[in-house]
């Protein structure tokens, strides 16, 4: 998930810095490099995000599971089992 945080905030801090540029009429040279300035800031802090995003999901996917197979382990041994019938 970093990567595509990463891409879709950088590439928008970009879009945005540079039409801002433009409606303010400000040099192509400037504008370009606020704007690329914006696009790796905002790419670095889209890549911690989504990784910081991706850990919690997957920590919280990963104690469930164990707590569901805990309760199925035991579940499994407190239940009596019953003999098959005969065919």
């Amino acid at each position: 998930m970093g990567r595509a945080y990463a891409g879709i905030l950088g590439s928008l801090a970009f879009a945005l810095l540079a039409v801002r540029g433009a409606a303010l009429g400000a040099g192509v040279e400037g504008t370009l490099a606020a704007a690329s300035g914006g696009l790796f800031l905002f790419a670095a802090l889209g890549y911690l995000a989504g990784q910081t995003a991706d850990y919690l999901v997957r920590e919280s996917v990963r104690i469930r599971f164990q707590a569901a197979m805990i309760e199925f382990e035991t579940k499994q041994k407190t239940e009596p089992t019953q003999p098959r019938p005969s065919t």
